[in-house]
C-alpha cells in the first residue's frame, strides 16, 4: 500500500498566501504573532495569562453553564468548565458554521485537530490545563450555505428562508429533511444510529444553536469539548468597550486597511467596513451605518444619535453583532485562548488582524492550519496498488496525472524535448549565418524555427492522443479511481458529509481521527478505513 507522504504545501490545494505561512516567509511575519510550534505554546500563555482578566474567566464559565443547562453534559466537560475559572487554564479554539448535520467532513477534522492539540499541550506543559472549543457562528446569516450536506453525491436540503441570525431560527420544517435523509440511508445499525442522532439534534430543539450544540456534544462530548455560542447577553457584556470604540473611532477599518497593503500580491479575504458591526434581533441582522452623524441601521428605519447608541448597547449589548472583521477580536477577549485553528480561507482573514489586535491590546493568538485528511477504503488502497499508483499522484490535475501515467505505460517516449532541442540549436547555426549576410533573411529564419517547433509540438499531442486510446481501459480506472477519492475534482472533505463513512464504519472514523491526526504536522493525511 502506498505511504507516501503529501505537504499542505506539496498537494496543490491550497493558496499562494497560506504556503508562504507555512514556509514563514519573512514578508508574511509582521502580520502574525508566535507560529505555531510546541515551544512557543509556553510563550503565549504567559502572555495571555498576564492580560486575561480573572473577572472574565467567571462571566465565561457562568455564560457556559447557563448554554449547557439543555443538555446532558458528559462529566469531562462539566469539568472543563469549571477548570476555566483557574488562571492556569487556557483553550484551544475553532470555530465553525451551524451546518445541517456538521455540513462537509472538515468539521471533524477541525474539532479533532483542536482535541488532539489539547492533549499534545497537556503532555508538554502538565502544570497548565488546555480546554476544547468549539466557537458556533450562531450570528451568521448566510443560510444558504449552512442548509444541506451531501450524503453519496446527493444533497440532503433544508428548503425555508432565513433573514436573521441562523442560530435562532427555528428547526420547522426539518422533520420532512429527516424523512428523505433516512430513505436514503437504507437499513442496519448504522442507518439507525445516524436517524436517531439526526432526529434527536433537530426534531427535539426549538432552534439550530440548540439542535448543533446537541449534536457536537454527542459526537465530541466524551473527548471534553467545551461548545460556545457567542449570542449571550453576559459574553457580549464583556465586549462593550471594543464595540463602543469601533462605533465611536471605526479603529478596526484603519489598522486592517493598513494589513491589506501588506497582502496586495494575495487575493485580500475581507475587505473593512467603516463600522464592522451588525444590529441583530430574532429576524434582522443588518449594518450598522454611519451617515450625516447619525447611527443607521441599514435596511430598516432605525437611527440613533451617538448618546442614543451608546444607551442601546449598554442596555441590550446583545443586539450588537460582530462581523467577519470584529468576530475573532471578541472571541478573543472572551476566552483565554492560545491558539485558533481553522482552514485556509480562515487563516487568510485573520493574517489581516493583527494590527487591530495591537491596537485594542488584546493578544493575537497562534494561527494553525488544520488537519486535512483523505479517507479512502481498503478497496480503494488495493486498486491504486493494482495502477500503480502512489497517493501524490492522485493529488495531481486529473489531465497532468493521465498524461504522466501514458508516458509511463508506453513502449516508446513519447517526449520530443530532445528533438526541440536539436531543432533549437540548428536553428542557431542558421541564424548566426543569417546576420552576417541579409537582415531580412534573420526573420525568415526565426519565422521557419517557429513553424518547426510547433509542427513537433502537434506531433507529440497526436502521439500521445494515440497512445491514449491504446491504454483507454487502464487510464479508464484511474480516472474513475480519482473521481471516487475527489468528488468533483476537489477535496473530499470539502463535499461529503461524515454519515457516509459512519454508515460503513461506524466509530472507526472517528478513532482514526483521533489516533492519526497530528496538528503541529504540516502534513496532508490519508487514513485507510
Amino acid at each position: 500500500m502506498p505511504s507516501d507522504c503529501i505537504t499542505y504545501q506539496g498537494s496543490g490545494y491550497f493558496t499562494p498566501l497560506i504556503t508562504d505561512y507555512l514556509n514563514q516567509k519573512d514578508t508574511l511575519k509582521p502580520l502574525y504573532h508566535r507560529f505555531p510550534t510546541l515551544e512557543n505554546f509556553k510563550l503565549q500563555l504567559e502572555e495571555k495569562q498576564q492580560n486575561y482578566p480573572l473577572g472574565s474567566r467567571t462571566v465565561l464559565a457562568n455564560a457556559l453553564e447557563q448554554q449547557y443547562k439543555s443538555l446532558e453534559p458528559y462529566i469531562i466537560t462539566q469539568q472543563n468548565i469549571g477548570l476555566l475559572k483557574q488562571p492556569n487554564t487556557f483553550t484551544i479554539t475553532t470555530g465553525h458554521q451551524l451546518n445541517l448535520f456538521t455540513g462537509p467532513l472538515y468539521f471533524l477534522y477541525k474539532i479533532v485537530s483542536v482535541i488532539n492539540l489539547t492533549k499534545e499541550l497537556k503532555a508538554a506543559y502538565p502544570d497548565y490545563n488546555f480546554v476544547p472549543i468549539y466557537w458556533m457562528a450562531t450570528e451568521d446569516h448566510d443560510f444558504e450555505e449552512i442548509n444541506y450536506f451531501n450524503f453519496k453525491n446527493k444533497k440532503i436540503k433544508w428548503p425555508r428562508e432565513s433573514t436573521g441570525p441562523v442560530g435562532r431560527l427555528s428547526n420547522e420544517g426539518l422533520d420532512a429533511v429527516l424523512s428523505a435523509f433516512s430513505k436514503e440511508l437504507g437499513q442496519g445499525n448504522n442507518a439507525k444510529w445516524l436517524t436517531d442522532l439526526f432526529e434527536a439534534a433537530y426534531l427535539k430543539h426549538d432552534n439550530l444553536a440548540d439542535a448543533t450544540r446537541f449534536l457536537a456534544n454527542k459526537i465530541f462530548g466524551k473527548q471534553g469539548l467545551v461548545i460556545v455560542d457567542g449570542d449571550d447577553a453576559s459574553l457580549k457584556q464583556l465586549f462593550v468597550p471594543y464595540v463602543k470604540e469601533e462605533l465611536i473611532n471605526q479603529t478596526s477599518h484603519q489598522k486592517v486597511a493598513e494589513a491589506t497593503e501588506l497582502l496586495k500580491e494575495y487575493n485580500i479575504q475581507v475587505n473593512p467596513r467603516e463600522i464592522n458591526l451588525f444590529y441583530i434581533e430574532d429576524s434582522i441582522r443588518e449594518r450598522i451605518i454611519f451617515e450625516d452623524g447619525v447611527y443607521k441601521v441599514n435596511n430598516t428605519a432605525m437611527s440613533y444619535s451617538k448618546s442614543e447608541i451608546l444607551s442601546l448597547l449598554e442596555a441590550h449589548p446583545e443586539r450588537f453583532s460582530p462581523n467577519v472583521i470584529m468576530r475573532p477580536l471578541y472571541q478573543e477577549v472572551i476566552l483565554p485562548n492560545l491558539c485558533y485553528i481553522g482552514g485556509g480561507g480562515e487563516l487568510a482573514y485573520w493574517l489581516e488582524l493583527r494590527s487591530f489586535f495591537g491596537s485594542a491590546n488584546v493578544t493575537f493568538p497562534i494561527l494553525l492550519l488544520r488537519n486535512s485528511v483523505l479517507l479512502a477504503t481498503q478497496k480503494q488502497a488495493e486498486k491504486l496498488d493494482k495502477l500503480q499508483l502512489s497517493w501524490a499522484d492522485v493529488f495531481s490535475k486529473q489531465q497532468n496525472l493521465l498524461n504522466k501515467k501514458v508516458q509511463e505505460f508506453s513502449e516508446f517516449k513519447l517526449d520530443f524535448t530532445e528533438q526541440k532541442e536539436f531543432l533549437k540549436r540548428q536553428f542557431e547555426t542558421l541564424e548566426a549565418i543569417a546576420t552576417k549576410t541579409d537582415a531580412s533573411f534573420t526573420g525568415a529564419v526565426k519565422a521557419q524555427q517557429t513553424k518547426q517547433l510547433k509542427g513537433l509540438e502537434n506531433l507529440e499531442k497526436k502521439l500521445l492522443r494515440a497512445e491514449k486510446r491504446n491504454h483507454d481501459s487502464q487510464l479508464e480506472r484511474i480516472a474513475l479511481l480519482q473521481n471516487e477519492l475527489f468528488p468533483g475534482l476537489s477535496l473530499q472533505e470539502r463535499k461529503a458529509n461524515f454519515s457516509e463513512f459512519y454508515l460503513d464504519f461506524d466509530g472507526r472514523l472517528l478513532q482514526e481521527l483521533f489516533n492519526q491526526l497530528k496538528p503541529l504536522n504540516q502534513e496532508f493525511n490519508v487514513i485507510v478505513l
